[in-house]
């Protein structure tokens, strides 16, 4: 199973957008500094997540998140799980 993730930093005020088969780790990798992108605004949480089956699955959604552009985008698709 991947998934799909939407990570939040309250220091920064921004969104990030990623894929992972392990998404506790990648989290942990995340906030420990480990991930060039986010390295300055941890600690991230996560906003939103959307599971598929397969790597290319996830891969394939998470460009079509990060090609709208959008943060008013990204927090209708966090409403809509609520």
């Amino acid at each position: 199973m991947y998934t799909t993730y939407i990570l939040y930093s309250k220091s920064k005020n921004r969104f990030y957008v990623g894929h992972s088969a392990d998404l506790k780790d990648r989290l942990k990798r995340h906030n420990t500094g480990r991930s060039k992108s986010t390295k300055s605004g941890f600690p991230w949480t996560v906003v939103y997540t959307k599971e598929f089956t397969t790597k290319s699955e996830a891969y394939q959604y998470e460009m079509y998140v990060k090609k709208q552009k959008s943060s008013e985008f990204i927090r209708t698709l966090i409403n809509s799980t609520e």
